[in-house]
């Protein structure tokens, strides 16, 4: 079996401008705080001697290379990106940034925030405007009813309001 997998689609590169301010302020501690942090314990577990044998040496190499691999990709990002910091001429439909309250089947209800794909997080209710859920609901207003293909299987949900 090959290890080969297709690229992922790219995602949407818009983003609100609280997305936009965390990724800055994630770069910013990386770069300016752990970066040097582990440069340091690096530098000081090469200095022990025998770096095959030094767990410690090895460690720090690691993570400085995560953390290098994240700092690239947080510049790439925060390059292309798009901050949507408007509220739409009709707010009474479903756009980017939208706060969402959505009424299931058994009357069950949800609310969510259609973000970019940097800042989903399904336990704030922020989804990404590049979900299933989130594509559904564009453009959509308040009484509308979507279908939706869920991995639990289809499922309905009424559009209960719409903010900005």
């Amino acid at each position: 079996m090959s290890r080969w997998r297709p690229p992922r689609p790219k995602s949407s590169p818009h983003i609100t401008a609280e997305g936009h301010a965390r990724l800055k302020a994630e770069f910013e501690q990386l770069w300016r705080q752990r970066r040097p942090e582990v440069v340091r314990a690096l530098s000081a577990a090469a200095a022990e001697g025998d770096r095959s044998e030094n767990a410690e040496y090895q460690y720090r190499k690691k993570e400085l290379r995560e953390i290098d691999a994240r700092l690239k990709y947080l510049t790439t990002r925060l390059q292309e990106v798009k901050v949507v910091d408007v509220v739409p001429r009709d707010d009474g439909r479903v756009y980017f940034g939208a706060r969402v309250e959505l009424a299931n089947v058994d009357d069950q209800r949800t609310h969510y925030r259609i973000v970019g794909a940097d800042e989903a997080d399904s336990a704030r209710g922020a989804i990404s405007v590049d979900a299933p859920l989130a594509r559904a609901l564009l453009g959509k207003s308040v009484g509308d009813v979507v279908t939706v293909d869920l991995p639990g299987g289809p499922a309905e949900f009424e559009v209960l309001e719409v903010g900005y």
